[in-house]
């Protein structure tokens, strides 16, 4: 199976029923902008930052704010670039295909990174220090992790690709945050219809959508058998077990 064209069919920076590549609504976007409230004139960072949907808020939510958001995925910095174009923000929201532990500006008023500690080696506490070292003191950072909602089960970590100590609890993922000097301000969780409307509308959503319009592609076949492997792991292992929190947390 060509699975790498499989996977570029199902990129999320391509889905535009993707607003940003997380489980988050509208209303929690908005009530998470509000807690990190970002001064006029803040400088902002996202490191894994997607197509930069969130910095973009943030940014647009404080006058005079600038934001500097780190990728590497290209399609993705593609995506984002011409969001930024059309929303008038292409002079205060800079795109940098960068590795996220190799980005050396300091000083910000506020640092995000959801869903993106894979990308700091030593994953949930690298990423935690990291993002604590680039706020001036006083500085917030909005966190974005996951973590066991109960003990997972074969199933589960079958459906995630995951060992049970890649995560811990949301209390441990606290205690992490308040090791690397952080405190947490506001804690938050994706809710199951967040869960739910994102798979719906990422892997499994937009998979079946391309099977649909494409009967008789030759990928067609490969790309059922993704969605249905995708939903199998979501509905009948992870879902319900596995987390993602949103932490609004003070340095």
């Amino acid at each position: 199976m060509p699975s790498n064209e499989i996977r570029a069919l199902m990129s999320a920076a391509h889905n535009d029923r993707l607003t940003w590549n997380t489980p988050l609504s509208e209303a929690h976007a908005a009530q998470l902008i509000a807690v990190c409230a970002p001064p006029p004139g803040a400088r902002i960072a996202d490191l894994g930052s997607g197509w930069g949907e969130l910095l973009m808020r943030l940014v647009e939510s404080a006058p005079g704010s600038t934001g500097d958001a780190v990728e590497t995925d290209p399609e993705a910095v593609a995506r984002g670039r011409a969001l930024a174009e059309e929303r008038g923000l292409a002079e205060r929201v800079r795109f940098h295909e960068v590795p996220a532990a190799e980005w050396p500006e300091k000083d910000y008023d506020l640092a995000v990174s959801i869903g993106a500690s894979h990308a700091w080696p030593g994953g949930t506490a690298e990423a935690l220090a990291a993002l604590r070292a680039s706020v001036r003191p006083g500085g917030r950072v909005l966190f974005g992790e996951g973590f066991w909602e109960r003990e997972p089960d074969e199933a589960a970590l079958a459906g995630l690709g995951a060992e049970p100590g890649d995560f811990g609890s949301l209390l441990d993922l606290i205690r992490q945050a308040e090791a690397a000097g952080l405190r947490a301000l506001q804690v938050t969780a994706a809710d199951p219809r967040e869960w739910d409307l994102f798979e719906s509308h990422a892997n499994i959503g937009r998979g079946e959508r391309w099977a649909l319009a494409h009967p008789d592609h030759p990928l067609r076949d490969g790309v059922v058998a993704a969605v249905d492997e995708r939903r199998t792991g979501y509905y009948g292992g992870y879902r319900g077990t596995f987390g993602l929190a949103y932490l609004v947390l003070s340095a």
